[in-house]
């Protein structure tokens, strides 16, 4: 044991949900609020040292739990529930250790608590493992920020052999013998870095698209967005069961970027979100070749393509993506729940990842070294995180190697959430020439 080690924690739970300013659509499904689950937790070293850390997550049920046989505010209950449940499990757990191998310990004990959830609600399914992963994200954050803060350090920069003697080995098998964490990691957090700004299938593009104004200050259409906030990055939704509309819909994209105030010369860069609703990698194949033919300068600007098909890759081996990865880089989402699951998206062709942190900050650690050690591509994107939830989603991007953007959507759908950070972190809320001043994540803990 070390003295950089946690001997004890103590946690508290509390929970707030925000109505969105207008909503959101992506997968087939309408949101139109979110729930943020906080955790602070009060900790103590070995060496006696004692901080205090928080973790916070917006349950985004619908994109972790898109079930047929309950309803949104069910399946929220649930999650709710079950984050309930992981907090109250790990007060009563002897917590010495590094974070890292304390969450660890604590995830091994999940099964039984959705057991434990699943019968007390009577429910007619189990909860899925994506929603597992978001219930005790929260929990996972407090705890590395609280032993960053006790220790007045970086959580980042307490991951080598010195406070974590274990290498990637004990979390990821042989094939990472020898390999420490910190090597997969920044210290210090990329100063600046571009936003990706959400384009969702109901968003307005251009003035004449607004039906309902909003009228609340903020920009009405995506041509707005850009021109105030600098935007040189969006991700766009598609609907991946309609092929006119998702080519008409990159197009008309790539038609308001040209329209707006940086003009059609300017390095726009998109990524395309399917959600997996596309029913094989040749619908994506003929999307990109008609792109292409109706606006090469729109399928030139994407940088890569997310989750084409179905999460359960187990159960459709036959979604393979090697054809698309040989055009661009294509990562899964929802699909990486371990590394059981990324090995096997490697084999049926997927080239990327997509961390999050709403999947919790150790297994996004872990998996965003194991996809470096494979030469994967990555990025890291939000759940449309807000408050504190957005920024430690920002500092995790900030920190893994590789990751050229960040995601920050709670700003578009959620500005509410936000405001009581706003003058605490200047910038990373509101955006200035498309740019997240990611530096400012550089403090104790996760950086915020």
């Amino acid at each position: 044991m070390l003295a950089t080690d946690l001997s004890t924690a103590s946690f508290s739970l509390d929970q707030e949900t925000f109505d969105y300013r207008t909503p959101m659509k992506f997968g087939g499904r309408v949101v139109t609020g979110v729930t943020v689950v906080t955790v602070t937790a009060e900790v103590e070293t070995r060496g006696g040292r004692r901080g205090t850390g928080l973790g916070s997550m917006t349950m985004g049920n619908a994109w972790a739990w898109p079930s047929e046989r309950l309803d949104s505010q069910q399946t929220l209950a649930a999650v709710l529930r079950l984050a309930e449940r992981i907090v109250s499990d790990a007060q009563s757990q002897s917590l010495a250790g590094h974070p890292l191998d304390v969450c660890t310990r604590l995830a091994e004990r999940r099964e039984t608590l959705v057991r434990e959830v699943v019968a007390e609600l009577d429910l007619p399914e189990s909860i899925p493992p994506l929603a597992v992963l978001m219930a005790a994200s929260p929990l996972e954050a407090a705890l590395f920020d609280g032993h960053g803060k006790a220790l007045e350090t970086s959580s980042f920069q307490l991951l080598g052999p010195e406070a974590l003697p274990n290498d990637l080995s004990v979390y990821l098998g042989d094939a990472f013998k020898g390999l420490h964490l910190d090597r997969f990691v920044r210290a210090r957090p990329q100063a600046t870095m571009p936003l990706y700004h959400l384009v969702g299938a109901l968003d307005p593009l251009r003035e004449q698209d607004v039906v309902e104004p909003i009228g609340d200050g903020l920009p009405e259409h995506l041509g707005e967005w850009i021109n105030r906030d600098g935007l040189s990055h969006l991700k766009i939704k598609l609907a991946g069961d309609d092929l006119d509309w998702d080519v008409r819909r990159v197009v008309e994209v790539s038609r308001t970027a040209d329209e707006s105030r940086r003009g059609a010369d300017a390095p726009f860069a998109f990524s395309l979100d399917y959600n997996e609703r596309c029913d094989s990698e040749d619908y994506v194949l003929e999307m990109l070749d008609r792109v292409s033919a109706e606006s090469p300068r729109a399928l030139e600007r994407v940088q890569y393509i997310e989750q084409p098909t179905h999460r359960d890759l187990a159960a459709h081996p036959e979604n393979t993506m090697h054809r698309v990865a040989a055009r661009l880089p294509v990562v899964i989402d929802e699909s990486l729940i371990d590394l059981d699951s990324l090995m096997l998206a490697r084999e049926q062709g997927y080239s990327g990842v997509a961390l999050k942190a709403c999947k919790g900050h150790a297994e996004a650690l872990l998996m965003g070294a194991a996809a470096q050690h494979l030469k994967m591509y990555l990025c890291v994107q939000d759940l449309t995180c807000i408050g504190i939830s957005l920024l430690h989603s920002a500092s995790l991007a900030a920190h893994i190697p590789t990751v050229a953007a960040i995601e920050s959507n709670g700003r578009q759908y959620s500005p509410a959430g936000n405001d009581a950070y706003r003058e605490r972190f200047p910038g990373m809320f509101d955006v200035v020439d498309g740019q997240v001043p990611t530096a400012r994540l550089d403090g104790p803990g996760l950086g915020y």
